[in-house]
């Protein structure tokens, strides 16, 4: 008969688990257990730190799409102090998950979420953009943007993007009013420090600020909708991209077959990782997504959704939500609701969590900001 044995984990079981398997294993974990273990020694401490192994937690984060989030924020603050709340809801129905408190004080009482990346939020002042945070809730801890070296712009447009080339996180900073090399300036968070950027524009270029939505990141590109007048033509409207990593900007036409004239509404969206034009025309909005990027021929007309009355557009999620607001009956002293739509569907949620116009991002918990030494805790 031959001999039992027992297995090798009850045998061994006093033995320490390999450091590199320690760390794979606390790659999978979420961000509240990982920074609770960062008190266990000060190697994983250290280790917990590193860029590998936040760049290594955020790409597990970033497999599982099923519980997408998204955060936002009220446009027009009800609040007698300046200190804002946040509200985290699902991505698909916005219903509310939890809320958290902004951090700091800001000197008007509307706070814009500029954008969102890798769990990292970008906080601003509006008006007039001028103070500037980034802030990543999920391990308590902001950094304020040192001060810009434009100082004031009149119309101030912002943008948040992140190089996945070069691990670099930036905000943009433009004036709405007409582009000049001395009105276009870049933070990296790297360097911590705003540079101009000299960009070699012959046209005149007028950014248009999507409402409340914040400035649309899709491959590698910021978006604005904008006004643009060639040399002896008239104004047309375009769109706007900024490549992050080479600091360049390029024109985008819009689709073939977009309606011409005056329109209630023209925003730039992401929808899917791919590039979203939205026009409003009447009681519908036409919703077209370019399948290659820059390539004006790939622009396809996927979506229309009709409405009974008036609307405004407010957000798009990458799941394809849209978040509208309309009037509603005045008579019964309702004044404006909110609406939450399929876009593939046509389904419509009529009491989302959320009835005030509103700065949405998307959102997820990761440790990137913890490798930074310039920040503070909260």
């Amino acid at each position: 008969m031959s001999e039992t044995r027992d297995p090798p984990t009850l045998r061994h079981r006093n033995n320490h688990l390999p450091y590199d398997v320690v760390l794979n294993i606390l790659g999978q974990l979420p961000v509240k257990s990982v920074m609770r273990l960062r008190c266990v020694s000060k190697s994983l401490y250290s280790s917990i730190a590193s860029p590998d192994f936040i760049s290594t937690h955020l790409n597990n984060n970033n497999i599982n799409h099923d519980n997408a989030r998204v955060i936002h924020i009220e446009s027009e603050s009800t609040r007698v102090i300046n200190r804002q709340v946040c509200m985290v809801a699902l991505a698909r129905t916005f219903d509310r998950i939890s809320e958290i408190g902004v951090p700091v004080d800001f000197p008007t009482r509307c706070v814009q979420i500029v954008g969102s990346c890798n769990g990292l939020l970008c906080l601003a002042d509006y008006p007039p953009g001028n103070v500037v945070y980034l802030w990543n809730p999920s391990i308590r801890r902001f950094k304020k943007l040192p001060p810009t070296c434009l100082g004031l712009l009149k119309h101030v447009t912002l943008g948040f993007a992140y190089c996945s080339e070069n691990n670099y996180y930036k905000v943009v900073r433009t004036s709405g009013s007409s582009l000049s090399t001395s009105e276009i300036e870049v933070y990296t968070l790297s360097s911590d420090s705003w540079k101009r950027v000299e960009i070699s524009v012959t046209t005149d270029v007028i950014f248009c600020k999507n409402l409340v939505s914040p400035i649309p990141f899709v491959s590698g590109a910021l978006h604005w909708m904008a006004s643009v007048k060639e040399e002896n033509r008239m104004m047309e409207t375009d769109i706007m991209a900024f490549d992050v990593n080479g600091e360049k900007f390029r024109k985008l036409a819009l689709p073939h077959g977009s309606i011409d004239g005056p329109l209630l509404q023209r925003c730039v969206a992401s929808f899917r990782g791919k590039l979203a034009f939205f026009e409003e025309s009447g009681f519908q909005y036409s919703i077209w997504v370019m399948g290659d990027y820059g390539v004006v021929e790939s622009w396809n007309k996927l979506f229309v959704v009709p409405f009974e009355r008036v609307s405004c557009w407010i957000s798009l999620t990458d799941y394809g939500s849209l978040m509208v607001w309309y009037r509603n009956d005045q008579a019964a002293g309702q004044g404006y609701k909110h609406a939450l739509i399929d876009i593939e569907t046509l389904q419509e949620k009529k009491d989302p969590d959320i009835q005030h116009p509103s700065y949405v991002a998307a959102f997820m918990e990761s440790l990137v900001l913890l490798d930074e030494t310039d920040v503070e805790s909260y």
